[in-house]
């Protein structure tokens, strides 16, 4: 089957005058990343600062734990809210008949598959995901320990493909792939990147002589059925000695200090989205299962590290400050998709009730005296070079 090129189109972009501007893959987002935040490895017993607690790293790669998180008193004072594959689909009318309901658009390709829409707004939204997640890594695109550099990576859930570009960019010399259900990618791309119209929950094809040295795998809670044959799949079709990463945030805000009680429909929100993810049978809490489901598929050197990232600029630490900061425009940015794609969807409310639900929810995320957080969970791990392919 030839490649499907990618395709951008969609309505015009979202313009939330008061967000933070969201790096696109014609801005290099490490660029963003204040210099502080390259990390540096801590002594071997735990540390403990006064303004947040970090735990060692665990077996390889520069990324610190952060477990703990303490408010700044004076917390929150900003205003602003062609080659050819086996394994690709060709571009086919049922890839570009897109489908539009509450006003969002959504992909063609394995209608259902995927309950959150692939627009502009919902692109906008995923640049702004994969800026947070290069200044939780300190400016680089993953936390694996990769020597030599990679000569084939693939990049599962693309999306608008901005991490394969990157990627693409600072390794020259390496063939990277990305796969989506949504043509959504530019045309415009490194000459050593491809993107696939693709679902990973399908049976890889990928020939021996096709295998990869490094699979990265974010955000894909809520679009995968079976994590367990994902997490093979991948060991299978990796060259021995070839790596995967997971970087997978729990749909579950939590706080340390009990405010998270004070954010009503914040708690309630989250209940019916976990309850439509069941009914849909695609997890959307599923970072905390991915070390054993590795260790299960044969992978060596897991090692698994969680990051608290708050929601608003309300932690003492100047660089979790800025990441908050990021994290609750993400999180504004994310209540309507995620609002009529499994409540409204899945669990059948109307559009007039999403509409005041999401408004109950953006109210929550916006206030000062809530300190909430996500655990972003990032995993890693080998194929053993003696393995056989």
């Amino acid at each position: 089957m030839s490649a499907a090129p990618a395709v951008e189109s969609g309505p015009s972009p979202l313009p939330p005058a008061t967000a933070p501007t969201a790096p696109t893959a014609a801005h290099t987002p490490h660029a963003s990343a204040p210099s502080s935040a390259g990390p540096t490895l801590p002594p071997t017993d735990t540390v403990h600062t006064s303004q947040h607690h970090v735990d060692p790293p665990q077996d390889h790669g520069d990324l610190q734990p952060v477990t703990h998180l303490e408010p700044d008193s004076g917390s929150d004072t900003d205003s602003a809210f062609d080659a050819n594959s086996s394994a690709s689909t060709s571009l086919a009318s049922s890839i570009l008949n897109y489908e539009y309901s509450n006003g969002r658009r959504y992909h063609g390709y394995r209608s259902g598959a995927y309950v959150l829409p692939n627009d502009e707004q919902e692109q906008d939204r995923l640049d702004l995901l994969h800026h947070i997640f290069t200044l939780i890594l300190g400016g680089k695109l993953y936390d694996v320990p990769i020597s030599p550099p990679p000569k084939r990576v693939l990049d599962i859930g693309t999306g608008t493909g901005i991490w394969a570009i990157d990627f693409a960019d600072e390794n020259p010399g390496c063939e990277v792939l990305g796969t989506d259900l949504s043509p959504i990618q530019p045309t415009w791309v490194p000459p050593n990147a491809k993107f696939y119209i693709d679902d990973a929950e399908s049976e890889w094809v990928y020939s021996p002589d096709e295998h990869f040295d490094f699979i990265h795998v974010r955000t894909l809670s809520g679009a995968i059925g079976d994590w367990d044959k994902l997490t093979q799949q991948c060991y299978a079709h990796l060259q021995p000695g070839g790596w995967l990463e997971f970087q997978e945030p729990v749909a579950l805000c939590e706080s340390d200090d009990g405010t998270i009680e004070n954010a009503t429909a914040m708690q309630r929100w989250q209940d019916l989205c976990h309850d439509a993810a069941k009914v849909f049978a695609k997890d959307i809490r599923v970072g905390q299962t991915l070390k054993q489901r590795m260790l299960d598929a044969g992978f060596v050197d897991v090692a698994e590290k969680i990051v608290k990232v708050p929601i608003g600029p309300w932690p003492k630490d100047p660089r979790m400050k800025e990441i908050g900061r990021y994290q609750r425009e993400h999180m504004a940015m994310g209540i309507e998709p995620y609002t009529f794609g499994f409540i409204g969807k899945i669990l059948g409310w109307s559009e007039e009730e999403c509409r005041v639900l999401i408004a109950q929810v953006t109210n929550d995320v916006r206030r000062k005296d809530v300190h909430m957080y996500i655990r972003f969970y990032f995993v890693h791990g080998r194929k053993a070079p003696s393995a056989q392919y």
